[in-house]
């Protein structure tokens, strides 16, 4: 038999969505090292719903419209600012929202640092005004991370029964009608990943235990994340990947594109650890996203001169990282400004993954193409002292 909504979860209590600054719901959440979407952009997200006359699917915040408006930015009517949260083709975020709105489940596919699960908590925030229903991927992900689990204390003492029952993230969302994240798909067993089949396509979770059903009520949604450049990978079976629209989300077309989204995204961090002011260090970052794409591609930039590709992906979220890392450096042990020794040793973490092949790489990197490069000097000697 079906469970009816009412009945089908215990009451969860979720904090609220701010109606003020956007900084956060409560003191603690304030403090937070990394705030949920839902709360570090809550005035947006305010400011978006106070305006959006459109039609909305069932149960959600926002209308597509205004979710679309949520990720790529833009100005309201009123003049409130909406920050771009992706910076990419338009088109993809369009198919992705309007994937949410119908009853496909949403597939974000890339290489690893492509910003899937940021993308991901921002479709999530902006749907359902809570990201946090979440399975995290892993080689030892259980089957009860999607379907249920039991407090096996309650189990003991009195038997199957609800109160005994652990809903999953999943179970909740369907019961809620929310959007539940499954991050890093492709790295949970297969067995595993097929659980999810019956509940996209019956839009049902069976608990035979009870003689009963949890069946989903409108607005629930899955977003998935995976890659398969990664190690550890377990492909999708054909009926799972059926039950999924996939969307793929590329690598910044442009060196300036993706001088933006590392600038962008640095800042963000920054302000949360007091760090100095990404403007002051945008030559560095230029530098250092360069470089990443250059090894990446395996050509440098004016398309003269070949390279070897090291084993690592050098994606934009390790060039984030790298500079978020020299931003600390000059910060700490500098004078505030970030400058080609804060980001070298970091650049040779990223390159360097596999010791004897990848610095055989980089040092031919350094003296063909670093070395020749006009007003590069600085950075030259800064890697060579770090690789050294």
């Amino acid at each position: 038999m079906s469970v009816p909504v009412e009945s089908a979860e215990p009451t969860t209590v979720r904090p609220p969505v701010s109606e003020g600054t956007g900084e956060g719901v409560s003191e603690s959440a304030g403090e937070a090292l990394r705030p949920h979407a839902e709360h570090a952009f809550a005035a947006e997200l305010t400011a978006l719903a106070a305006q959006d006359d459109r039609p909305r699917p069932a149960r959600w915040r926002l209308s597509p419209w205004a979710v679309a408006t949520y990720l790529l930015g833009g100005t309201l009517p009123d003049g409130t600012v909406i920050t771009p949260k992706y910076v990419g083709p338009r088109r993809i975020v369009e198919v992705a929202v309007t994937t949410l709105a119908t009853d496909r489940a949403l597939l974000l596919l890339g290489v690893p640092g492509t910003a899937k699960t940021w993308v991901s908590e921002h479709l999530a925030a902006a749907v359902s005004g809570d990201s946090t229903l979440l399975v995290q991927g892993t080689a030892g992900t259980p089957e009860e991370a999607i379907r249920y689990g039991w407090n096996y204390a309650q189990l003991l003492a009195h038997g199957p029964s609800r109160d005994a029952l652990v809903p999953s993230p999943v179970m909740r969302a369907m019961a809620e009608g929310m959007t539940a994240r499954v991050e890093e798909l492709t790295r949970i067993p297969a067995d595993v990943q097929d659980t999810l089949i019956t509940i996209l396509s019956e839009k049902v979770l069976p608990i035979p235990e009870l003689g009963q059903e949890v069946q989903a009520v409108r607005g629930f949604n899955v977003i998935a994340t995976a890659n398969d450049r990664d190690r550890g990978v377990n492909e999708l079976s054909s009926a799972l990947r059926r039950r999924f629209n996939t969307v793929v989300l590329p690598l910044p077309e442009s060196a300036d594109a993706e001088v933006d989204i590392v600038s962008r995204r640095v800042d963000q961090i920054g302000r949360s650890l007091d760090l100095p002011a990404v403007p002051e260090g945008i030559d560095e970052i230029r530098r250092v996203v360069t470089v990443f794409r250059e090894l990446r591609d395996g050509v440098t930039a004016d398309g003269r001169t070949k390279l070897k590709s090291p084993s690592g992906t050098l994606s934009t979220a390790e060039a984030i990282s790298v500079v978020t890392g020299g931003l600390a450096l000059a910060a700490h042990f500098g004078d505030g400004v970030l400058r080609a020794s804060d980001v070298a040793a970091g650049i040779l973490g990223a390159v360097v993954r596999d010791p004897a092949a990848d610095r055989v790489i980089w040092q031919e990197y350094l003296e063909a193409v670093v070395r020749e490069r006009d007003g590069w000097k600085d950075f030259y000697r800064a890697c060579r002292e770090v690789s050294a």
